[in-house]
C-alpha cells in the first residue's frame, strides 16, 4: 500500500509539472511571471516553485535573473524538434486547411489531441467578412467542447471514451455547463452515426461549427479539422456540404501520414 501512495504522489507531481511546462509553452515564446503560473495553475506557490525546479534541472525551462520571470529551455526546443520530425501534422494539413478556407469562405482549424483535451494548432480564415471567434492558436478545451474535440471524443474506442468522459466530467460541470452528460450522449451519437461532429452554438452562441477527427494508421485518434462560421451560415444543408469537405480533407492528411510513417 505504500508504494502504491509514492507511485501515486510521483504520478501526480509528473503531472504537476507537466501542466506548468504546457502553461509555459501556451505563453507564445514570452517569459511568464510566477503569479499567472500559480493562478492558472491553481497550485501553491511553493508547490510551483518546487515544480519549476524539477523543470529547470533538466533544462526544460528556464528564469530570467533579471525579471524572475520563466519561459522554455532549451531542452524543450531540443523535444520539440525530435517530436517535429517524427511527423508534423501542422505541415501535414496546412494544403486542406487553405483548400477549407478557399472553398467555404469561413475559418477552418487544425486540433490536436493532448490528452484530456485538444489544442488549437492553426487557424486559417476564409473570405467571409463575418468571423467566429471561438477558436484561436494555442487555445485548449476538454475533449468535447467544439466540434474538433466531440470529433476525437466520438472517434475513441469505448472503453477509452468511457475513461475521457468519467475525467472531464467535473471540468465540464465546473467551467462548461451546458456541457452536460445528456448533451456529450447526444454529440457522440450524431457524430458516430455521421462521421462528423456538430457544435451548435454550445460554446459561443453565434458561433457553429462542424469537425471531423484526424487518425493515425494505427487507428489512434491525432487530431481533427473544423470548419466554423456564424450560425446563420450554418443550415442543415450546409453542415453536409462542409461536413462532405472536411472528409476529404481528413482522408488527404491520413494518406499523407501513412505513405510518411511506411504503411503504404
Amino acid at each position: 500500500m505504500k508504494a502504491e501512495r509514492v507511485e501515486s504522489g510521483g504520478a501526480q507531481s509528473v503531472d504537476r509539472a507537466l501542466s506548468l511546462l504546457s502553461l509555459i509553452a501556451r505563453n507564445g515564446g514570452n517569459e511568464v511571471p510566477m503569479t499567472t503560473l500559480t493562478a492558472k495553475s491553481g497550485l501553491s506557490r511553493p508547490t510551483v516553485r518546487r515544480m519549476l525546479l524539477a523543470l529547470m534541472r533538466s533544462g526544460l525551462v528556464e528564469q530570467n535573473p533579471a525579471s524572475r520571470n520563466y519561459a522554455l529551455g532549451p531542452e524543450s526546443y531540443v523535444v520539440g524538434l525530435m517530436a517535429q520530425r517524427r511527423f508534423d501534422l501542422l505541415e501535414l494539413a496546412m494544403d486542406s486547411l487553405r483548400d477549407l478556407a478557399a472553398e467555404s469562405g469561413d475559418s477552418s482549424f487544425l486540433s490536436m489531441r493532448r490528452g484530456l483535451y485538444s489544442v488549437c494548432l492553426h487557424r486559417e480564415e476564409g473570405s467571409y467578412p463575418i468571423r467566429t471567434q471561438a477558436l484561436q492558436v494555442g487555445y485548449r478545451h476538454p475533449l468535447a467542447v467544439g466540434a474538433g474535440a466531440m470529433a476525437m471524443l466520438a472517434a475513441l474506442p469505448d472503453d477509452e471514451q468511457a475513461q475521457v468522459r468519467a475525467e472531464i466530467g467535473p471540468i465540464l460541470a465546473k467551467d462548461y455547463e451546458r456541457y452536460t452528460p445528456e448533451v456529450l450522449d447526444q454529440g457522440i451519437a450524431h457524430a458516430r452515426q455521421n462521421g462528423w461532429a456538430l457544435n451548435p452554438g454550445l460554446y459561443l452562441a453565434n458561433s457553429w461549427a462542424v469537425g471531423v477527427a484526424i487518425k493515425a494508421p494505427t487507428g489512434d485518434v491525432l487530431g481533427a479539422l473544423t470548419i466554423a462560421a456564424i450560425d446563420s451560415r450554418m443550415g442543415e444543408d450546409r453542415q453536409q456540404t462542409l461536413a462532405a469537405l472536411l472528409k476529404r480533407e481528413a482522408d488527404k492528411i491520413e494518406a499523407k501520414l501513412r505513405r510518411r510513417l511506411g504503411y503504404t
